[in-house]
């Protein structure tokens, strides 16, 4: 388990990899010098790929755009499931979240885990200011 150090550049990095390819073909087992060396190894390039190259989980717009697009669904049912065609175009613009009778049919019906349907995502901010729903009547 000697010269295994913390990553802190790409050179590193690399060496790292290099040295856990190894064990891919022949993974060691755990309890062993070389199944610890091993997990070692996987904790500090986990470590750096985390600090430089963190993915932000997708949100619920951008997994639900994604579905529709791999499983051959189109907007039609979406519309369907949340309610009308206004509902499901705000909800992908980012412009409306998804009340709790939407995120349960999105998961009973595509399966979408309700953790990523119930997680907070930033709406979009419009431009223009807010219309008010009375007219001017003067």
């Amino acid at each position: 388990m000697t010269d295994i150090r913390p990553i802190r550049n790409e050179d590193d990095y690399t060496r790292a990899l290099a040295e856990i390819e190894r064990y891919f073909d022949d993974e060691p087992e755990p309890g062993t010098p070389e199944g610890d060396r091993f997990d070692l190894l996987a904790l500090v390039i986990g470590d750096y790929e985390q600090k430089h190259w963190a993915v932000e989980p997708a949100d619920a717009p951008d997994v639900v755009a994604a579905r529709i697009e791999d499983t051959g669904a189109n907007r039609k049912d979406l519309v369907r499931l949340l309610g009308s065609k206004s509902r499901a175009s705000e909800f992908l613009n980012r412009r409306r979240y998804l009340t709790m009778e939407q995120v349960r049919a999105l998961h009973a019906e595509w399966h979408i885990p309700l953790e990523v349907l119930v997680k907070p995502y930033e709406l979009r901010k419009d431009d223009k200011p807010a219309r008010s729903s009375r007219q001017n009547t003067a």
